[in-house]
């Protein structure tokens, strides 16, 4: 591994690690730390690659159609927030034109021109991030300690919001928790965004089970060496790996979060359905991995834990106590009415109050929907671009499944279209995307489903740096 850029490896790294500490990065210091040091390691890797030290990856020459998907949006969320000629907006968006007039504000397409700044940054930062993934995770050895380090991340999110929430504690991480007391939340706020995250988290830790499961083991015929075998497989990395996804599973299923643990387990089961079409074959290790997964994971550790009350509050939901639906189809009607440029990235709180019925009586700063949150804010042409590059990653992973011989990059490709499968299932009824270290890490998954598939052979290393 090339050591000059080794720093900014573990660098980037250690963002990925600090972004859901401080409640999912989704306070303005918080998020605005996670732009400056993006910035930073961004303009750090483009002056050694001036200076002839870097190189592109192939990786990144490959995922090109996503980075231009990711600047095309920004720059659309930069024509958003500019002032327009009051004829060419009345043109561009009538609804926009009308409302501007009204409020004797400048012209511009976003009803809520600074919010449209800070999305712009944050879309910026995001895009940065998919170019840093495809660029430094460019080695085996770097592949694992990502997915390592994600991975003990999750368990670290699922252990402390489990112990606080069996302690009783109503003190979480600084504050007193004034909702979801009974809930695990981790160093999030709201519970659904923790199992967002471990979802992501689980998948990856998946992946990298299965690039395990690889391992061809030796035949021993001897008594002692069949109990040094034992001994080893119990102080192995497989066994503390299992343990890791018990623990993260026990999280998910403490958060009583009803999305995110059916997206979890769907995006499961559906990952282990393609895993053996695209395997062609079905090994002992591999059913093992996800009958345990499904079986003993849910019933017995899930019992345990109280999965019953996620069934329960499935069972309870319906069209006439659920609110969250009820928004989704009041933001149709905004849609409809700026169907091409939206009202601007980061408006749904301004906006949606002119649409509320009175059916749904609480403020709403979100839609609990990112995908009617992104039609009414940036538009559907800008969606279909969006949808467009996140497909595309979801098929590289997927491809990678199929065509890769290694199986680190089969793992890989496993976890990476498990988890934008689980966040794409989950952010039908909440919105992950709008939480800074939750859009983070499913951009990196975006990444890594390029990483798996275009990730040369050749760069199998034993060091880290």
């Amino acid at each position: 591994m090339p050591a000059v850029d080794r720093y900014l490896f573990f660098a980037f790294l250690a963002l990925l690690v600090w972004l859901p500490l401080p409640w999912g990065s989704h306070r303005p210091w918080a998020w605005s730390l996670m732009e400056v040091w993006t910035a930073v390691l961004s303009l750090a890797w483009l002056g050694l690659y001036v200076l002839g030290r870097v190189e592109p990856t192939r990786a990144f020459r490959a995922g090109w159609s996503v980075l231009m998907a990711l600047a095309l949006l920004a720059i659309w969320i930069q024509l958003q927030s500019l002032p327009l000629h009051s004829g060419l907006l009345q043109w561009l968006s009538p609804g926009a034109a009308a409302v501007h007039t009204d409020a004797l504000e400048g012209s511009t397409l976003s009803l809520e021109r600074f919010a449209s700044r800070v999305n712009l940054a944050l879309t910026l930062t995001y895009l940065q991030l998919f170019a840093l993934t495809l660029l430094l995770v460019n080695t085996r050895a770097r592949v694992r300690l990502l997915l390592v380090a994600v991975v003990m991340c999750g368990v670290f999110q699922a252990s402390y919001g489990t112990f606080v929430t069996l302690s009783g504690a109503q003190f979480d991480y600084l504050f007193f928790k004034e909702v979801n007391s009974s809930s695990a939340t981790g160093t999030y706020i709201n519970r659904n965004h923790l199992a967002g995250y471990l979802e992501m988290c689980l998948a990856l830790g998946i992946g990298l089970m299965m690039a395990n499961l690889a391992r061809r083991r030796r035949v021993h015929h001897d008594w002692r060496d069949s109990t040094r075998r034992t001994l080893a497989l119990l102080l192995s990395e497989k066994v503390r790996l299992r343990i890791y996804l018990t623990v993260m599973v026990v999280g998910l299923v403490m958060t009583r979060s009803r999305m995110g643990n059916t997206a979890f387990f769907v995006s499961l089961t559906l990952a282990a359905l393609y895993w053996v079409v695209a395997s062609r074959r079905l090994t002992r290790g591999t059913l093992l991995l996800f009958a345990s997964l499904l079986l003993v994971d849910i019933w017995v550790v899930g019992n345990f834990f109280g999965i019953e009350r996620v069934v329960q509050r499935l069972e309870q939901t319906t069209l006439a106590t659920e609110q969250r639906d009820e928004v989704s189809f009041d933001s149709l009607q905004a849609i409809g009415d700026y169907p091409l440029t939206g009202t601007g990235a980061g408006s749904f709180y301004a906006v949606f109050p002119l649409y509320q019925r009175g059916e749904v009586e609480l403020y709403y700063d979100h839609a609990h929907n990112d995908y009617a949150e992104f039609a009414v804010e940036l538009g559907l042409p800008a969606v279909a671009l969006l949808g467009g590059a996140v497909l595309l990653s979801l098929g590289a992973a997927l491809l990678a499944q199929r065509r890769r011989h290694d199986r680190l990059m089969k793992g890989l490709g496993l976890g990476a279209g498990m988890g934008i499968l689980a966040l794409l299932i989950h952010s039908s009824t909440d919105f992950n995307l709008q939480i800074p270290a939750n859009a983070a890490l499913f951009t990196v998954l975006l990444a890594l489903g390029w990483v798996s598939l275009y990730l040369p052979h050749e760069s199998s290393r034993t060091a880290a740096g």
